[in-house]
């Protein structure tokens, strides 16, 4: 694998020149010299001086065109200035040290050699000089160039002290194995495995974050089963774990929901989910342990598991602090309907249901049909063609249906109020029937969603309650 080489942009001469006159020695360290060997776009620049590195940032800020503001984070040590190409972030080179309790360091200000130690992994830990005599020139203390051309997840020093020290770099080792398809190097791994239980002082916020990224690589099941190999999974993600595993019972034994939920999010990344559907496809069989029954007659069942799962999906968002809000309904109504799709292939394809369909997921639809697909995991690849072909029909009634009739979020035109006007009711269970009613009516199209035929059906329902509608 080449060298990298630094961008030919004046600002890294500009960072150069100031750090020069100020006898800062300084390097681009990091992510963005990886991604520059990898031939990966990135526009966040880290610079490590062996000096003070908010003065160099301000000193940089004042050389550029325009004099962009620089914003200094004081209890970080750190300076960020803004251009229009990357944004930089200054630092001094520090030494880091731990306490047992925490993941944040003791920092006080250390050698290049020091602050590349402290760094998680040795494809991490590569520097590019922007200092005269050697302008340019590659740091690599810890083989981070050959890591890269193996392929390989490597932390600079000892990793249980690397992971002891900072428990996030765990999920980290699994995030960037995931991203960029590395294998982890096996002491390493092992290292995860011993030194699991410290996860436990990480923020749920900074969990999730990890894991989100992970979710958003091409093939999310590599990480995790990393997860899942290494004892991590049990600790974040307790119920998704709980999805492994086959029982049998003489002849009768079900798929392994874990593997099979990770097939499920590998086709929906591959048809290009965003990360909601994403984690609806993680979802999608949550409930499944929790809803497992064996019957002699038919082997296992889940009956309910989806309802379950939809359930537990407000509990499972606030858990992870994701938000609680129109994506959260979204994974919810999600999860409800997976199943009603391949119910519908099974069966002879009715309007009724397909109108149901199209109410209860709204604009949503297309996404469903999309997990739907996803769920046919089969080795049966007979059965799988079939499924989707089925799938086809589906979704061309849908579309025949929606034409005609409309119903995507629509809104029956007979609402509460106007029972309650009326038959001069007031809010109760008869006024909910009467609705429920109503809306049965027009999803089976026994009356269309039109205010005259609507109100005499609405009429003729009262009547046989006993109503009678007031002038």
């Amino acid at each position: 694998m080449e060298n990298p080489r630094l961008p030919d942009l004046p600002l890294f001469q500009t960072i150069a020149d100031a750090a020069g006159e100020l006898g800062y020695p300084a390097y681009v360290i990091g992510g963005f010299v990886r991604d520059l060997a990898l031939g990966r776009p990135s526009k966040d620049v880290d610079v490590v001086c062996v000096g003070d590195g908010i003065r160099l940032a301000q000193e940089v800020g004042r050389r550029l065109p325009g004099k962009p503001r620089v914003t200094v984070f004081k209890n970080f040590g750190t300076a960020m200035l803004p251009t229009p190409d990357i944004e930089v972030e200054f630092v001094g080179a520090r030494r880091e040290s731990y306490r047992a309790e925490s993941r944040k360091p003791e920092v006080e200000a250390g050698t290049l050699e020091e602050d590349l130690a402290r760094r998680d992994f040795t494809i991490n830990a590569l520097g590019l000089s922007l200092n005269p005599a050697d302008f340019g020139a590659l740091v690599d203390r810890y083989d981070g160039m050959g890591d890269l051309g193996r392929k390989l997840i490597r932390t600079p020093l000892d990793p249980d002290i690397t992971f002891s020290d900072d428990p996030l770099r765990m999920l980290r080792a699994i995030r960037f194995a995931a991203q960029l398809d590395f294998d982890i190097e096996p002491d390493t791994f092992d290292a995860l495995t011993r030194n699991k239980e410290r996860i436990k002082i990480v923020s749920q916020e900074r969990i999730t974050t990890e894991i989100n990224k992970m979710l958003l690589v091409p093939k999310p099941s590599y990480g995790f089963k990393l997860l899942f190999s290494c004892g991590l999974l049990e600790l974040i993600f307790p119920k998704m774990a709980q999805l492994q595993g086959v029982e049998k019972v003489g002849q009768h034994a079900h798929k392994d929901n874990f593997y099979h939920t990770l097939q499920v999010l590998d086709n929906v990344a591959a048809a290009g989910g965003d990360l909601w559907l994403r984690w609806a496809a993680v979802l999608h069989d949550i409930a499944k342990p929790a809803t497992k029954r064996y019957d002699k007659r038919v082997g296992w069942t889940f009956h309910g598991h989806e309802d379950k799962g939809a359930r537990w999906v407000p509990g499972i968002f606030t858990d992870f602090k994701l938000p609680l809000g129109e994506e959260m309904r979204q994974v919810q109504k999600l999860v409800r309907l997976h199943l009603r799709p391949i119910s519908l292939v099974k069966e002879i394809v009715t309007d009724s249901a397909v109108r149901r369909l199209l109410f209860e997921a709204g604009d949503d639809v297309d996404r469903l049909m999309l997990l739907c697909r996803a769920d046919i995991t089969s080795k049966d690849h007979n059965r799988v063609a079939r499924y989707l072909r089925n799938f086809d029909v589906v979704e061309e009634k849908l579309r025949e249906v929606e034409e005609k009739d409309h119903l995507r979020n629509f809104k029956p035109v007979i609402t509460g109020e106007i029972i309650m006007e009326t038959f001069g009711l007031k809010p109760s269970r008869t006024v909910g029937e009467l609705k429920d009613a109503l809306l049965d009516a027009i999803l089976e199209g026994k009356v269309r969603n039109e205010y005259e035929e609507a109100l005499a059906l609405l009429l003729e329902l009262g009547r046989q309650q006993g109503l009678t509608a007031v002038e």
